[in-house]
């Protein structure tokens, strides 16, 4: 099991950028697929991006596919997401999510073992 704090998130104009991160403690980090997921309100949790536990493997959901970049630091235990051109859209609670020896392209809920907090970002236009 692995605790994960996030931070970052926040209000952003339509077209700015953001950046999340993602603590991991307690847990051997490089054994993990890291991934983020979303919720906007009224809708289900959706997958944004994963990485595999060494950075060799990324993938993204269609809907950020190129404004968004999904990276680690494994010396900081660290997930990071970066957002550009961001759209009102893009709006939701955002989570990073844990997934114990994982293949990188983990795009399912299930798959995942441990979640932070979540994290709200709000763009306005």
């Amino acid at each position: 099991q692995v605790q994960l704090a996030q931070s970052g998130g926040g209000l952003v104009q339509a077209g700015g950028s953001l950046r999340l991160s993602c603590a991991a403690s307690g847990g051997s980090f490089r054994r993990y697929t890291m991934g983020w997921f979303r919720q906007a309100p009224g809708k289900e949790r959706e997958f944004v991006a994963s990485i595999g536990w060494n950075a060799d493997i990324t993938y993204y959901a269609d809907s950020v596919k190129g404004r968004t970049a999904i990276s680690r630091d494994n010396a900081k235990n660290t997930v990071y997401l970066q957002m550009s051109s961001l759209k009102p859209e893009d709006t939701a609670v955002y989570y990073c999510a844990a997934d114990l020896l994982g293949s990188g392209r983990s795009s399912s809920e299930a798959t995942y073992n441990d979640w932070g907090q979540g994290t709200q970002v709000t763009v306005f236009s």
